[in-house]
């Protein structure tokens, strides 16, 4: 797969649709060519200590920001078209269903890949699959993990190493 998008969200509590970050890259010909990241005011509003502890985010960030719809109306023209990856494909891909039932969106009949699912068939003897082993394991150093943009590129370079 030469061409695709990788996306990763950030949740502000355990709703799946409660994203409060997006992060894209797009994936052209094998090689990163454009990048999207967005806070989102996330839905429903209210942030869990645990959630704010792995990212760092928290009402300061979202209160002004977009809510979903506004931020994906930019994200949709750059990813139409292409299958999607990420990292734990069950969460990510969850988040999206659900923030779009939420705002009652329709469901553009996104496919999604897995590069969790794929490091583990590949990559078997790591000692976990979590994206900062996966990512170091491929030769991408993941600097801001948890940032859902610096996700997004580690989910790319494994894509792209693994040949996704």
């Amino acid at each position: 797969m030469k061409d695709f998008a990788a996306i990763d969200f950030e949740t502000a509590n355990e709703c799946p649709s409660s994203v409060c970050s997006v992060g894209v890259v797009v994936v052209r010909d094998g090689v990163m060519t454009d990048n999207f990241y967005s806070l989102i005011k996330p839905e429903p509003n209210y942030y869990r200590w645990f959630c704010q502890r792995v990212h760092g985010l928290g009402h300061d960030d979202t209160d002004t920001a977009e809510v979903f719809p506004e931020v994906w109306a930019r994200v949709a023209p750059l990813i139409e078209g292409m299958p999607l990856v990420a990292h734990n494909k069950r969460f990510d891909e969850g988040c999206l269903r659900a923030v779009i039932q939420v705002y009652q969106m329709d469901w553009p009949d996104y496919r999604f890949r897995c590069t969790l699912q794929t490091s583990r068939h590949k990559l078997p003897n790591l000692e976990n699959h979590q994206l900062h082993t996966v990512s170091a394991a491929c030769g991408y150093n993941l600097e801001h993990h948890h940032h859902a943009l610096a996700d997004a590129e580690a989910c790319a370079a494994i894509a792209i190493k693994l040949g996704l």
